[in-house]
């Protein structure tokens, strides 16, 4: 029963071959599920060589197992089993430094464990950061790994859920201006996102979920005052949504909803732009110690919700700045396999 879990490497000069060693360190991972590393088995061994280094590992404690298929894997704790695709040129590789190169190599690793989770050799993914200006150095002009997905598996309705203990949002738009996201709170858009938070709870194991909606504007509009995007847009699609038995409530005010949601009061909640979400995920989730000025944490996943795979990321960027140097924080991979594993536990019982 134990779910077979890919990872991408994500960009290489950044910290995904660090963290996924580091989090793989672990063996109550193994108790869990099957990992499988999707990337350049020498990134991995660069970054056990710098890990060991650094005395984060003993000599010899981790060793590389490279594959050309997900049966060759071991699966056996002390063994990084990497699906080994050959896209790194080391002569020409540098940490931290953005390039074609490794935007390409990013870009091959998400397709990759696309292509194994919808063949059904994997029963889900897990992402690693990458950089979207590399990638589009590499001619692939997506805005990020959810648009890649949604690409490759052929979705239409999809969305981005952002979790951090309990504490989930879903969004109604993304990558988009402001003044865009604005004009993208429609009716039925918001509807949509208010059903795939609704499953998506129902797959995290939440029996009756309570979903929030927050409102656009400050006070949720003020009754019009302050903009009529509650009235017209989101109030008719909570009204929907309430006639399909979905337990939901909002719109509410935006300074206050995340507070009740962290409270109790609700178990995600639907937000109607980028920030609106993220910024509360990451004050909780990301925790820098002013003394020692380092990050103590840096938590919190990212959901692709609406894909027929399972796909769960890091929520955290390449850090470029630090790549290479055996300091990385790997919690928000761990957190990212922990919900990837739950899922696929979860989708494995519903086939039996």
């Amino acid at each position: 029963m134990k779910p077979i879990i890919g990872i991408t490497m994500g960009d290489p000069a950044g910290c995904g071959p660090e963290i996924t060693v580091k989090a793989l360190h672990d063996p109550s991972i193994y108790e869990r599920c099957k990992p499988l590393v999707v990337g350049d088995q020498k990134m991995f061994r660069d970054s056990i060589r710098i890990l060991e280094e650094t005395g984060y590992l003993k000599k010899g404690e981790l060793q590389v197992n490279p594959v050309a298929a997900v049966g060759d894997a071991k699966f056996e704790y002390g063994t990084l089993d990497v699906y080994h695709l050959e896209l790194v040129d080391m002569e020409k590789f540098q940490y931290g430094k953005l390039s074609e190169m490794c935007g390409e190599a990013a870009f091959q690793c998400v397709v990759k464990v696309i292509e194994l989770a919808m063949n059904g050799e994997i029963d889900a993914t897990v992402t690693n950061a990458l950089n979207k200006e590399a990638i589009n150095m590499a001619g692939h002009h997506f805005s990020g790994h959810t648009e890649i997905y949604a690409e490759y598996t052929e979705t239409k309705k999809y969305a981005m859920m952002l979790a951090h203990e309990d504490l989930r949002v879903v969004h109604v738009s993304t990558h988009v201006s402001l003044k865009e996201a604005c004009d993208r709170v429609k009716k039925d858009r918001v509807l949509e996102c208010i059903r795939l938070a609704y499953e998506a709870c129902k797959d995290l194991g939440i029996e009756s979920p309570k979903v929030a909606v927050a409102g656009l504007n400050p006070h949720a509009g003020e009754d019009g005052m302050f903009g009529r995007e509650e009235i017209e847009e989101i109030a008719p699609a909570i009204e929907i949504a309430k006639g399909e038995g979905i337990d939901v409530y909002g719109p509410i005010p935006p300074d206050t909803v995340f507070s009740k949601a962290r409270g109790g009061w609700y178990d995600i909640v639907v937000v109607m732009y980028h920030d609106q979400g993220h910024i509360p995920l990451k004050v909780v989730g990301f925790v820098y110690h002013k003394e020692e000025q380092k990050w103590g944490a840096v938590a919190g996943v990212n959901i692709t919700l609406g894909l027929p795979i399972i796909r769960v990321s890091v929520d955290h960027g390449t850090a470029f700045g630090h790549a290479g140097q055996g300091v990385q924080n790997e919690l928000s991979l761990v957190n990212s396999l922990e919900n990837a594993i739950l899922m696929a536990t979860a989708r494995k019982k519903h086939k039996l």
